[in-house]
């Protein structure tokens, strides 16, 4: 026998390391099924979770394009009325935007100094009870907080008193938890190096605080900010009850009522098809749920933008790593 012929009996002899290799590199067919099965199941899930989003979007799309124009977004529904094809939503568009500004700017020094407290000083029964308030709020109900801001308003001018500033106070009672929660966890993110290295040099606590803390979480803050307003941009309840309704434009947060989005989507749909006389030539039935499909699409792109502009700004400030 050569030594060829030996060498290649030798190789494909079974021994132990043959069965070991073989070991290793076959596949279990019951951990590959499992495997499969459970892939399906995750894509499954998936699909499922996305069917109510893609549904909605098309349904809303579908209803809201027909209307959803310029002369629709530059116009109010002053002078409209019954089944006029006319009118706009500008004015909700308006008290959207300044509602929504004011909400902003009440809620995020609240919040944000209320989170870095938790972070940079909470201890002892005061930063317990700031926690316990701050999950409490979390959980209250949206109507409750515009009959709050409502009753608050009516002690100093009058049970028949709607502002836009009301609207404003009833949703940061809404939105400040909101920025507590986000904006406690971007600021434990913060390396506590960075800190100890800022303590090292001498440099205050408080100058620690607005130099690296701030800095090195700007982006993470920003986006819980725009994320806590998308979710209260789209609140109806408190607003009804604080702001009321008006046909008219309002730029002024402290004095009349202001229409927003939301409200406008529900005084549109409440008042249904529009009653048309039979011989009337500007007149359609369904114009008050076209306005109100109109809107609802405004508003879904306004909150569409906010999150775009989140993940924009994370892209922009979020620390660079070499």
């Amino acid at each position: 026998m050569s030594a060829t012929s030996a060498s290649a009996t030798a190789s494909t002899a079974p021994g132990p390391d043959n069965a070991l290799r073989e070991l290793l590199t076959s596949v279990d067919r019951g951990r590959q099924r499992k495997n499969r099965t459970m892939t399906g199941l995750v894509w499954a899930a998936f699909f499922l979770a996305m069917t109510p989003l893609f549904s909605l979007l098309w349904t809303v799309l579908s209803h809201g394009l027909a209307k959803f124009t310029p002369y629709f977004l530059l116009h109010s529904m002053r002078n409209v009325s019954g089944g006029m094809d006319a009118g706009g939503a500008y004015h909700a568009i308006a008290g959207t935007l300044l509602i929504t500004l004011g909400t902003t700017v009440i809620s995020v020094p609240i919040g944000l100094l209320a989170a870095i407290y938790l972070v940079e000083y909470g201890k002892g029964p005061l930063a317990r009870a700031v926690t316990f308030f701050v999950d409490v709020m979390t959980g209250i109900p949206s109507i409750v907080a515009g009959l709050f801001a409502f009753a608050v308003f009516a002690i100093f001018f009058g049970p028949g008193v709607r502002l836009g500033v009301m609207g404003s106070v009833a949703l940061a009672l809404l939105m400040i938890p909101v920025v507590v929660r986000s904006s406690e966890e971007m600021l434990r993110l913060v390396p506590n190096e960075l800190r100890e290295a800022a303590y090292a040099l001498g440099v205050p606590k408080w100058l620690t605080i607005v130099k690296v803390v701030l800095r090195t979480s700007v982006a993470g803050l920003t986006t819980s900010v725009l994320l806590a307003v998308a979710r209260v941009i789209g609140e109806t309840a408190p607003l009804l009850i604080a702001v009321g309704t008006t046909a008219s434009i309002n730029f002024n947060l402290f004095a009349g009522r202001m229409m927003t989005l939301p409200v406008f989507i529900y005084d549109q749909y409440h008042q249904g098809p529009a009653r048309c006389a039979r011989n009337a030539t500007n007149c359609l039935v369904s114009i008050n749920l076209d306005r109100a499909w109109a809107a609802a699409l405004t508003l879904l792109l306004i909150v569409v933008i906010l999150n775009l502009v989140g993940r924009l700004v994370t892209w922009l400030f979020a620390p660079k790593l070499r």
